[in-house]
This record gives structure tokens, C-alpha cells and sequence, in this order.
């Protein structure tokens, strides 16, 4: 009895140590296994193609800077904004960029709310006419009266084109407005079926190019504000918070980049368009660039804050709901305060690693 409790002894002390060894080494073992890394948040983007405003999605996604934020971006792309915001109901996005006028429908039919600017396209969305009438139109505006405009209707080149005439002493109704989607003006024109016209860029340089037309009046020229407007669904907005943020620092990051690095971002930008289909020039590329502002944080926080009644912003799309109210796109302007929201904006503010990202770029891209 005594021989076998010995033998039993030994082998337990034997498991004992074998058991200590092999704890010791677990912290040893589990240090050589790759960590797995969090998991990256999925979201919708939804933007329309060969557009300017649509340019910091394309750099973002080639530079990989989604999955540096923690977003695996999938994305819905529209040919215009009526379609795209109509989706938003069925989930089909989460997120995106689009046309102040889009902007303001989908608030009013769909709850999205405006979190942002793309750009300022005033200067981009313009009555055009043929360079031989031109000079003479200008020196008299009201020779336009009974002519045919050709425009997409309840569009921000509408709101343009509505704006010039008001400033000419015209009304709406002195024009005989045919409703065009822009390929089919760019057509028209092309084929000498059309004489003035109301459309955006990059457009407006194709008409520039290939119809010898000339801008007659911008909505610039006519003081009327064309923003671009980011969005996002309510719903998601509400439940992602931060998933929104980190949307808006990709975004911001993405102009930062392009205004330090112009020649790198010219040529993206062709590429982009090119992927879209449109062959746009080098020149059409300069003018893209330099007609059109675009806003960093800082920028954003101010067009957007409220502190002292209506922000900058909410005066803006004011305006053009009302538009839409007039010629009937919506029975009611909804109130601005209502969807335009910078809470996501100055999210992006508050957070010291996202404010990092969303603005490394922007020193470099001051002006000396």
C-alpha cells in the first residue's frame, strides 16, 4: 500500500508541475496569436457620378482611408438626385452627398436631414446661350421673352436660371420652360435644337466646348446661393452617431487632401469622371477646381452655427424651399432648423483623433 500511494504521489506532482509549465507558458502562446481587429461598421454612400462634390468618396476610397476610420463603405450611385433621395426610404443608403434642391425634398418627403456642405456650386449652375446671340442678349435681357428654355425642372440649374430672370425684370412665365434632362439639352444644343439653356457643370464646359455656348448668367451673378448638401437617413443617424462622424472626417479629409495636393488631385479627378463617363478636359478639370468653394471643419461649423438666430446655412436652403414651394415641387417649404443638423459636424469637432484626420491636410492647404 505504501509502495502504490508513493507512485501516486509522484505522477500527482508530476501533473502539478506539467499544469504549472503550461500556464506559464499560455501568456507566452497567446502573445504569438494575431489579435483580431474590431470588426469595420458597414454603411451606405450614395452620391451621383462624374460630379465634382462626389470627388472626396473616390480619393478616400483609393487612398483606404474608409477602413482607417473604421467603415467599410458599399456604394449606390444615381443619375440625379430625385431617385437618389426616393431610395433613402427603402434603406438603400445610409449616408451620401446631393443638390441643395434633392436635399430639401428629402427632408420634406423622406425625414433626411442636411449634416453638411459639399460645395458651392453658384458659379456652376448657369443659363447658357449661343456665343453668336450673347453679347446682344446680355445688353438686353428682354429679348429672352417667349423664347424656349431648356432646363431640368425642379433643379438647382432651375433655381439658377429662375434667379437671372427675376434680376432681368422677367418672370417665369415670359420663358416657355421644356422639361430636359441634361443629356438631352447637351444633345439639343449640340444639334442646334435649343438656344438658351439652364445647366450645371460639368455641362457647362461641354456646351462651352462642343456648341460654342458662353454662360450668360450664373446663379452667382444673380445672388442666388447653390449649396451642396451631405445627408443622411434620420433613422440611421439616430442609431450610428458615430458612424455619421467618421462619414463627415473621410469627407472633410478628402478636400484637405485635393486643395495640398492640386496636380494629384486634377488627375483623380479625371479619373473619376472618366469612370463615370464623362471625358472632361484639362480645362473643364481647372474650372471645376476653381469655380467651385468647398469647406473645411471650420468652415462647416460657422456656415452652420446658430448662436445669434438662423445660421448661414439654414438662410440658404430657406430660400430654395421656398422655390420648391412656388413652382410646386413640395406643398410646403419644411422648416430648416428642422433638417439641418450640425450636431455630427461638431461631433467631428469634439473628438481629438477625428478632428486629426478630418483636418492633417488643411495647413498645407492654406493659402501663402
Amino acid at each position: 500500500m505504501t509502495e502504490i500511494r508513493g507512485k501516486g504521489c509522484r505522477r500527482g506532482r508530476r501533473r502539478a508541475w506539467l499544469l504549472a509549465g503550461a500556464l506559464a507558458l499560455a501568456p507566452v502562446v497567446a502573445s504569438a496569436l494575431p489579435v483580431k481587429a474590431a470588426e469595420p461598421e458597414r454603411i451606405g454612400v450614395s452620391y451621383q457620378p462624374s460630379l465634382y462634390w462626389a470627388l472626396p468618396f473616390y480619393i478616400a476610397t483609393q487612398k483606404g482611408w474608409w477602413k482607417e476610420v473604421g467603415l467599410e463603405p458599399t456604394f449606390a450611385v444615381f443619375p440625379a438626385g430625385a431617385p437618389q433621395v426616393a431610395a433613402a426610404q427603402a434603406g438603400s443608403w445610409d449616408v451620401g452627398g446631393t443638390g441643395s434642391v434633392p436635399a430639401i425634398l428629402g427632408a420634406a418627403r423622406f425625414g433626411l436631414l442636411t449634416i453638411g456642405l459639399t460645395n458651392d456650386e453658384s458659379k456652376t449652375n448657369a443659363l447658357m446661350v449661343r456665343a453668336s446671340r450673347h453679347d446682344a442678349i446680355l445688353k438686353d435681357p428682354k429679348q429672352l421673352a417667349g423664347q424656349k428654355l431648356l432646363v431640368t425642372t425642379n433643379s438647382t440649374a432651375d433655381y439658377a436660371a429662375r434667379a437671372c430672370l427675376r434680376k432681368w425684370g422677367l418672370g417665369p412665365r415670359e420663358m416657355r420652360f421644356v422639361n430636359l434632362g441634361q443629356a438631352q439639352i447637351i444633345s439639343a444644343m449640340i444639334a442646334d435644337a435649343g438656344e438658351v439653356v439652364g445647366v450645371w457643370a460639368p455641362n457647362t464646359y461641354t456646351l462651352e466646348e462642343k456648341a460654342s455656348a458662353q454662360v450668360l448668367c450664373s446663379g452667382a451673378d444673380a445672388d442666388a446661393m447653390v449649396p451642396g448638401a451631405l445627408i443622411t437617413r434620420a433613422d440611421f443617424a439616430k442609431a450610428h452617431p458615430d458612424a455619421v462622424a467618421k462619414f463627415l472626417a473621410v469627407y472633410l479629409r478628402g478636400w484637405g487632401w485635393a486643395k495640398a495636393n492640386p496636380k494629384d488631385a486634377h488627375d483623380m479627378a479625371k479619373r473619376f469622371y472618366a469612370e463615370g463617363g464623362v471625358e472632361a478636359s484639362d480645362h473643364a478639370i481647372d474650372q471645376e477646381f476653381a469655380l467651385r468653394p468647398t469647406y473645411a471643419l471650420d468652415a462647416q461649423l460657422k456656415a452652420m452655427a446658430r448662436a445669434d438666430g438662423p445660421s448661414q446655412v439654414d438662410g440658404w436652403f430657406s430660400r430654395i424651399g421656398t422655390f420648391m414651394a412656388e413652382v410646386g415641387t413640395i406643398a410646403q417649404a419644411p422648416e430648416a432648423k428642422g433638417y439641418i443638423d450640425d450636431a455630427f459636424m461638431k461631433r467631428v469637432a469634439a473628438d481629438p483623433k477625428l478632428r486629426a484626420f478630418a483636418t492633417e491636410f488643411d495647413a498645407a492647404a492654406a493659402p501663402r
